[in-house]
């Protein structure tokens, strides 16, 4: 059997740019006839651009898309779904105010004498509806239901146009276990149909019960497609991240022995049973003052979400935090940063940096009220904290006015950095601190983290480098799916551990350890 008939979507070197940098470095993907294909990737890998060229949402640049043994070059998202080729988000684009059977059929509503036939679209929609097992009226206004029903008309509405390819993108990220379940029946029942589907997720159970394959994507390149029955755990997770627990070896950041004696310390932190939607389910994280802890876990593991609840930036729904032994009500960024909280986003350029503005301005935007009296900034004490800041971190620009969209991706995180270091900062939250910089860099950004707490300044660090958790932080922190599985120190510490830990569970630590 050739290739071209195995599969119903054949995609070979695709390569995709944005303003000139790479996205996707020439790509394949394949997908079967009634497989569920997994495809997999930490933040940046390029799964949503290879989505968005599937259904013509986004060009190729360059290489081949063979759709039912036939070259394909859709121009927009409408081509992709006459051919076939649907695609559902995890945002759910339905128009509330309609009932299910409109939002199935909508700008295709069968007509009669010029007017909308509803009760032919009913019908159909409630056939569409049976077929998928679902037991949801088409006149429903959509706005009333759940949100895994509203989930179930938004795939209902894709097989409407007689979807041969069903892409599902993070389809479970608001469902509970119960509604996860009859969506894998639904799966199921397309697949037995003949139906393909692309499944996008975080999460392994998920992909462990209802995919066929997995094609795993790092940093715009393909690392390995294999079938998920061939494939454990801990191999995924050591594809994803690119790390072998043999091949790591001490020594490979710049972070320095960090000290023994922590336990001598006062605690600064203590977080308890952090909640928030689906995100959060009873994180807890305790540190003490001049302590690195690092959080490891894969995407959708809840890192990010915990140290945006402890900035203020995610409303808990339950838990509580203290800070030098106070309770904290964190309604938003601005109390965590009258408490001493400050936090640095692994989008630099999104939520850190204001590229049009100077250095300047940038490194004293935090500590603008200090330096203002009756609404003017004081031009002096601004130069002098800039200077000071600058020449303590070795900021490299060719001056302060030199605007910072203009500097290297190190000497943009030192500013970002610095910018807290003005405030009575005493805890600071890092996301990725040395993602996206230059080796020299990176050691450079690790030598300071290292020294800012050995002048007693907390820090909870989010790294997809294991090694530098491992060195940098005296405790590790584990979370999947929302939740702390392991809290790892002195000789538990280390690679294969944490690597255990974010495949398998807490479940498997007893067997790690031994």
């Amino acid at each position: 059997m050739n290739q071209a008939t195995r599969n119903v979507l054949c995609m070979t070197g695709i390569k995709k740019s944005f303003s000139g940098v790479p996205a996707l470095w020439g790509v394949d993907f394949e997908l079967r006839p009634g497989e569920i294909h997994a495809l997999v990737g930490e933040n940046g890998a390029g799964k949503s651009t290879l989505i968005k060229i599937m259904t013509g949402a986004y060009r190729r640049d360059s290489g081949v898309i063979e759709y039912d043994q036939k070259s394909v070059a859709f121009l927009n998202p409408t081509e992709a779904q006459a051919a076939g080729i649907v695609a559902v988000y995890q945002e759910i684009q339905l128009v509330d105010f309609r009932t299910v059977a409109e939002n199935i059929f909508l700008g295709r509503e069968p007509h009669r004498f010029g007017i909308i036939d509803r009760r032919v679209m009913n019908t159909r929609a409630a056939d569409i509806l049976e077929r998928l097992g679902l037991q949801i009226d088409p006149r429903s206004v959509v706005g009333s239901l759940n949100i895994a029903h509203r989930q179930m008309v938004a795939i209902a509405r894709a097989i409407s146009f007689g979807a041969r390819v069903l892409i599902l993108d993070e389809p479970t990220s608001s469902l509970t276990e119960t509604e996860v379940s009859v969506l894998f029946n639904v799966m199921r029942r397309l697949k037995s149909e003949g139906t393909s589907i692309v499944y996008v997720s975080h999460r392994f159970e998920e992909l462990y019960a209802v995919c066929d394959r997995v094609t795993v994507l790092r940093d715009g390149r393909n690392i390995v497609t294999r079938s998920l029955s061939t494939l454990n755990r801990l191999e995924l997770v050591c594809y994803m991240l690119g790390r072998q627990p043999e091949e790591v070896s001490k020594g490979v950041t710049a972070f320095r022995e960090q000290s023994q004696n922590i336990l001598d310390r006062p605690v600064l932190l203590q977080a308890e049973a952090l909640k928030y939607k689906k995100r959060l389910d009873g994180v807890s994280i305790e540190m003490r003052h001049g302590e690195i802890v690092g959080l490891a876990g894969l995407l959708g593991s809840g890192r990010s979400e915990t140290v945006r609840a402890l900035f203020g930036a995610e409303p808990l729904e339950s838990g509580t935090v203290k800070l030098e032994g106070s309770l904290l009500s964190l309604r938003d960024p601005h109390d965590a940063i009258a408490a001493g909280i400050a936090f640095l986003s692994e989008d630099r350029k999104a939520d850190g940096i204001i590229p049009e503005l100077s250095v300047r301005e940038n490194l004293t935007l935090a500590a603008l009220p200090n330096l203002t009296q009756w609404g003017i900034v004081s031009r002096k004490q601004q130069n002098e904290l800039v200077e000071r800041f600058m020449r303590r971190l070795d900021i490299k620009a060719a001056s302060a006015e030199q605007k910072i969209h203009e500097l290297s991706g190190g000497n943009q995180q030192k500013v970002l950095l610095a910018r807290w270091l003005c405030k009575n900062t005493k805890l600071l939250l890092l996301d990725e601190p040395t993602r996206g910089i230059d080796v020299g860099a990176k050691r450079e950004i690790q030598q300071l983290i290292a020294e800012l707490a050995e002048q007693g300044l907390g820090v909870v660090m989010i790294s997809s480098e294991v090694e530098e958790l491992v060195e940098g932080s005296q405790r590790v922190i584990v979370l999947r799916d929302g939740q702390s599985i392991a809290e790892l120190s002195g000789e538990q510490k280390n690679i294969k551990t944490i690597l255990h830990a974010m495949a398998e569970g807490a479940d498997r630590q007893e067997a790690v350890g031994k």
